[in-house]
């Protein structure tokens, strides 16, 4: 296990450009806990979580996919446990007593524990309501250890791109709450009032940790504008001497969640104006969608020179990537065919990841082999040594050929560019 975890989380880092993790200092060391993440990622949460730190964690996933003989050994394995949903048939939930029994035995142990209290995953930067699963765990391994601190743990993770591979992540630690203190100081409460006030404590606490727009009409329209502002709202906040934005995920963060707090704030006492930012920004929205244009295209913070550099890029790496993009076919084949059985489009990334885990290495060595059968092996070695970044190298060239053509698109589109001019008026007030 200790060896597979190494590689599992030596690849996740590969996968994104970018791992951030805020607050980690904020983990008690006195007690239990319960990590409770957001859950926007599929399988890539739980990856997360899991590469935060050294210790072993138990995970719980939706009980269907342990239908599959072969995946339930692989989970169990991997320390996650079934959990059954509503839609799963009331008969099924009922098996839940098992899996909440195990989990308090994990953590009468020490052991961290981490279930997602969304229930599902949404590819959205919001929240959905939190099932009552985490709080009865809670509660009840708070009950038969009364002498150890419980914490529940709200984690919340911002993804650059739900769908995209190698894109970045931002995890921010949030506050704990402690269970046993809490049952103390509101003992006036029955249990069932209890779960419900440390629910809406931890919504409050998740919602604080993330990148949260309300998911409702002008969900769409917000992210838009929040995209279209996001570089000078840096630019103003680091003008302020902003300590949290010497990073450039946590300047992002403060500058989205700051630009979702002022529409709010339009909307109550502006309304007019309001509703002619979100109609800017639902209109900004369908043009660029319509036209394919990236996002980063938008909120770029040097568009000359990023275009230059993404051009020199693309043509340094041309005959390297050329090559590594005829080796790396097979997984290229492998992910397509496998999108094609998916619903859910948010495991596209929980599937690029695997893939690459698994049949990289397999193809590494078939390559040797060959390789030591035509070549000298000084030769032989040194070509596989530079065959091992081929996955990355040659994403990373569609990605920056993709952005280029999105950035060419974004020039030519005055109109839509016009629409993020009049939206930046309308939030700085100029």
């Amino acid at each position: 296990y200790n060896l597979l975890r190494y590689y599992v989380d030596s690849t996740l880092k590969l996968s994104y450009r970018n791992i951030r993790y805020v607050g980690r200092e904020r983990i008690p060391t006195d007690g239990a806990i319960i990590y409770a993440p957001n859950h926007t990622n599929a399988l890539m949460d739980a990856l997360v979580v899991l590469a935060m730190d050294r210790r072993p964690k138990v995970f719980v996933a939706r009980a269907d996919i342990f239908k599959i003989p072969i995946l339930a050994k692989i989970f169990t394995f991997l320390k996650i446990m079934p959990i059954m949903r509503i839609r799963d048939g009331m008969d099924e939930v009922r098996r839940n007593h098992e899996t909440i029994d195990k989990a308090v035995d994990v953590l009468r142990d020490r052991i961290p524990f981490c279930i997602f209290p969304e229930g599902q995953h949404q590819a959205k930067y919001s929240s959905l309501p939190l099932s009552k699963g985490i709080f009865r765990i809670a509660f009840q391994a708070q009950e038969l250890m009364p002498d150890v601190p419980l914490y529940i743990v709200p984690i919340g993770m911002r993804y650059g791109s739900f769908f995209r591979f190698r894109s970045t992540v931002r995890v921010q630690v949030g506050e704990p709450i402690n269970i046993r203190e809490f049952i103390a100081e509101n003992s006036q409460y029955t249990p069932q009032e209890q779960m419900n006030i440390v629910r809406d404590i931890l919504t409050e606490r998740m919602q604080q940790s993330i990148f949260h727009i309300p998911n409702d009409e002008d969900y769409d329209a917000t992210y838009e504008i929040c995209a279209a502002v996001v570089k000078q709202q840096v630019r103003q906040l680091r003008g302020k001497d902003c300590e949290e934005c010497r990073n450039r995920l946590d300047a992002h963060f403060k500058a989205n969640r700051l630009t979702v707090e002022q529409i709010a704030s339009l909307k109550q006492n502006a309304p007019d104006r309001a509703a002619e930012l979100l109609r800017l920004g639902r209109e900004a929205s369908a043009i660029r969608k319509s036209r394919h244009i990236s996002l980063a295209s938008v909120s770029i913070k040097y568009p000359i020179l990023s275009r230059i550099l993404k051009t020199l890029f693309v043509l340094a790496a041309l005959p390297y990537c050329l090559a590594a993009m005829v080796l790396t076919l097979p997984i290229k084949l492998l992910c397509a065919f496998l999108f094609t059985k998916l619903r859910d489009y948010a495991f596209r990334n929980s599937i690029r990841y695997l893939v690459n885990l698994v049949l990289w290495p397999v193809l590494i060595i078939i390559y040797t082999i060959a390789a030591l059968f035509v070549l000298p092996w000084p030769w032989a070695l040194s070509l596989i040594v530079i065959l091992f970044p081929a996955p990355i190298v040659t994403h990373e060239m569609w990605r920056l050929l993709r952005l280029a053509i999105s950035d060419v698109r974004y020039l030519a589109s005055g109109d839509l560019r016009q629409k993020y001019d009049q939206i930046r008026e309308i939030i700085f007030n100029k």
